[in-house]
């Protein structure tokens, strides 16, 4: 059995975290743990007893969002209007997205199996919130879940090749994401979606 953590390493174990979400997302994968200690005012020693290996530290990192972005989901899931619930959804991840630039986390999904279990979920969940969304006739019947998630990181996407973008730049592409995945004035998608992309 896990041992839970001293209440001071607890402490520096989420100061860790959220330094370290600032540095990747300030300089990617050239995030060096000196420059992570140094923003979370602690010893680079504390950073390896917390996490032995960059890897293990950014696997965290990518867990703790992926874990957070479920508990959002599956708190929408029982929502009266199941249309507003993914809606808000998209829009909440979209403005966490937008907040901190995690788009070199792209291919961190073999990272390790517990991420790995985590994406599952998170993917389950939101594909839940896509079928209940449908099945209300809030959202067009040929869109995927799949579709869904591949779309989540558009606004914040494509805000990154707007120099200067004002800070909430990135509604205006949430609000053209939600529009095309309703029914009204819907015309076919082309192509079929990808069974396997993520």
């Amino acid at each position: 059995m896990t041992r839970p953590l001293r209440s001071d390493a607890a402490r520096n174990r989420v100061l860790l975290l959220a330094a370290a979400a600032e540095e990747f997302a300030a300089a990617g994968m050239n995030a060096s743990i000196a420059d992570i200690a140094r923003r979370a005012g602690v010893g680079k020693g504390t950073v390896f007893r917390h996490f032995p290996t960059k890897d293990d530290l950014l696997a965290a990192i990518v867990l703790d969002r992926v874990e957070s972005l479920t508990a959002l989901a599956f708190s929408l899931a029982s929502a009266d209007d199941a249309g507003q619930a993914l809606f808000d959804f998209l829009a909440e991840a979209a403005g966490r997205q937008q907040q901190l630039d995690f788009s070199f986390l792209r291919d961190s999904g073999d990272i390790n199996d517990q991420l790995r279990e985590a994406r599952e979920r998170l993917y389950l969940t939101i594909i839940a919130l896509v079928e209940r969304a449908q099945a209300a006739g809030a959202v067009r019947a040929d869109v995927t879940g799949l579709d869904v998630i591949l779309m989540m990181c558009v606004p914040a996407h494509v805000v990154s090749f707007v120099p200067g973008a004002a800070p909430d730049l990135w509604r205006r592409y949430l609000a053209m994401v939600i529009d095309g995945l309703r029914p009204e004035g819907a015309h076919p998608l082309g192509p079929p979606s990808p069974v396997e992309a993520v």
